[in-house]
């Protein structure tokens, strides 16, 4: 199974082709992509790697996609595309939340908390059940500082990790422990979407959406002002 995957949630993101069969998993090429680009560089990047692999685009079989959290603007981008893809090729898509992918690096099995840094005094906050590398979503949501320290202090938490620096010295300066890990990046989510891939857990084209968590301040002005 040869599948894409593709981060366009945070400043910076990637895409990955990557090869899924009997010998394991493994990565055939990937390629960075920098903030402010995704919507100039993306596509180009995707044929710079099938060139680099002296692959076709139709070699493809499916498409793993980040959904969110993350950058309203590099979402829709970063969607938009595997959309595209999607329709033309008549390929499967799996999502992969941002929280979903950080606690799977954790690397320990248990209840484990994936946390990011939201603003606004808020974090995006995912509850996940892992075990053997599988994460199981039991929730994700937006929490004040308050609320999530609530959550992580809870003993049945195994471990809370983040990949924001900020957000981990916040956490140790309120007597809490997290973990700082590395940003999951492209490949990641090459490697979780070949595990839905498989398992059928897939989205329509139509149904695709971005996950962001909370609303854009657009559309919280534009309700407000009705």
């Amino acid at each position: 199974m040869l599948v894409l995957g593709v981060d366009t949630s945070g400043k910076s993101g990637g895409v990955t082709l990557a090869e899924a069969g009997e010998s394991g998993f493994r990565v055939l090429a990937s390629g960075a992509i920098e903030g402010g680009t995704f919507s100039a560089q993306l596509v180009p990047t995707v044929a710079a790697l099938l060139k680099k692999t002296k692959l076709g685009i139709r070699d493809v079989d499916g498409l793993a996609a980040v959904s969110g959290p993350g950058s309203f603007t590099g979402l829709r981008v970063g969607l938009s595309a595997v959309k595209g893809l999607a329709e033309v090729l008549h390929k499967p898509i799996a999502t992969v939340s941002l929280l979903e992918a950080l606690a799977t690096s954790s690397h320990q099995n248990g209840k484990i908390i994936a946390a990011l840094d939201a603003g606004r005094s808020e974090v995006f906050c995912g509850l996940y059940e892992v075990e053997g590398g599988n994460a199981r979503c039991m929730n994700e949501q937006l929490l004040s500082k308050g609320d999530f320290a609530e959550q992580a202090r809870k003993p049945e938490i195994t471990v809370t990790v983040t990949s924001d620096p900020a957000l981990k010295e916040k956490l140790t300066a309120a007597g809490m422990q997290a973990r700082l890990i590395e940003r999951p990046d492209s490949s990641l989510i090459a490697r979780i979407g070949v595990r839905k891939l498989r398992a059928g857990q897939t989205v329509s084209v139509e149904a695709l959406d971005a996950n962001y968590l909370r609303r854009s301040d657009a559309e919280i002005f534009f309700k407000g002002s009705r």
